[in-house]
């Protein structure tokens, strides 16, 4: 199982909400927190998690209803990985208690800290009795 960066940033208050919805002075406090969390991380678990991150605060920006609280991007199928880039159909995001597939493509810088571009495509509402399949909670 992999670590979930948002269980080593307990009590940072906001480790489930797209930094870009903090106040300017908490996402500077919080991108340094996620970003010494992010370095204690083997750099295969780095690079999941820093496109996971990704996955909500792009899904949560982009003109639609979402407002996603949780991202897994391994969640439905394994991703391919290459290099410093990730590509996979079996993400996975939580919004308003409902769990959505997406597909993606995430590519990090060599150190894996920080996303240089994330495209993806939001698919179908995964049905509540696939959660447990899927490791998906409420």
């Amino acid at each position: 199982m992999r670590p979930l960066l948002s269980a080593t940033l307990a009590g940072l208050g906001a480790a489930f909400l797209p930094l870009s919805a903090l106040l300017p002075a908490q996402a500077s406090a919080a991108d340094s927190r996620v970003e010494r969390a992010l370095k204690k991380l083997d750099p295969s678990s780095r690079l999941t998690q820093v496109c996971d991150l990704k996955a909500m605060e792009a899904i949560g920006r982009a003109a639609n209803s979402y407002r996603p609280d949780r991202a897994v991007i391994d969640a439905v199928s394994n991703p391919a990985v290459s290099n410093n880039t990730v590509k996979g159909k079996g993400g996975a995001f939580r919004s308003k208690g409902k769990w959505y597939q997406f597909s993606f493509t995430c590519s990090t810088s060599p150190d894996r800290m920080k996303v240089l571009s994330f495209d993806y495509k939001i698919g179908s509402a995964i049905p509540e009795e696939k959660w447990n399949d899927y490791g998906l909670y409420r």
